[in-house]
């Protein structure tokens, strides 16, 4: 029969082990989810300053805009701070873009329907307007839902025939 004692320096040696390895798998997801965190808000960073530069706006003029530190908006372009949606929506308003961009930059929002290329490339080209940006991305998409249902898109506008004046007699 075993003794005791050395039963139960068994018993917590292996709760010991178990709770080590219970700790190192959860600094490995916690590492992980660090790093998830860190690259969603360099991404969004590197969005806000490519949209800051392609409306030729300074740091300093779009915190004020934004209502934020020239110090904390740097760090967000850095991706060293990730803004709450409060904050995207104040500097989107700056940027003169929508909010919703930056949510989906953020990984706020789920991204839209379409090849996230021509999303982008739609959503940062500084020569469109907000306006003719969401009719463009409206219509991309429209095209892209029908092609991924199997119905024919059509290459002109579907017109009504209209009767000819023997028909209506």
């Amino acid at each position: 029969m075993q003794n005791p004692g050395n039963f139960v320096r068994g018993q917590v040696t292996t709760v010991r082990e178990k709770v080590d390895q219970l700790a190192a798998d959860v600094a490995g997801t916690v590492a992980t989810e660090r790093s998830n965190v860190s690259a969603v808000g360099s991404q969004v960073g590197q969005f806000i300053r490519e949209q800051r530069s392609a409306a030729r706006v300074s740091l300093r003029e779009l915190a004020r805009a934004a209502g934020v530190s020239n110090p904390y908006l740097s760090q967000v372009e850095r991706g060293l701070r990730k803004p709450s949606a409060e904050i995207l929506s104040a500097i989107a308003k700056g940027l003169e873009i929508s909010a919703e961009t930056l949510y989906e930059q953020a990984g706020i929002l789920d991204r839209r329907a379409g090849t996230p290329d021509t999303v982008a490339a739609i959503r940062s080209d500084p020569a469109l307007s907000e306006r003719h940006r969401a009719v463009l991305l409206e219509l991309y998409e429209t095209y892209v839902r029908e092609h991924a249902a199997g119905r024919p898109v059509p290459a002109t506008p579907e017109t009504t025939p209209s009767r000819t004046h023997e028909e209506s007699a």
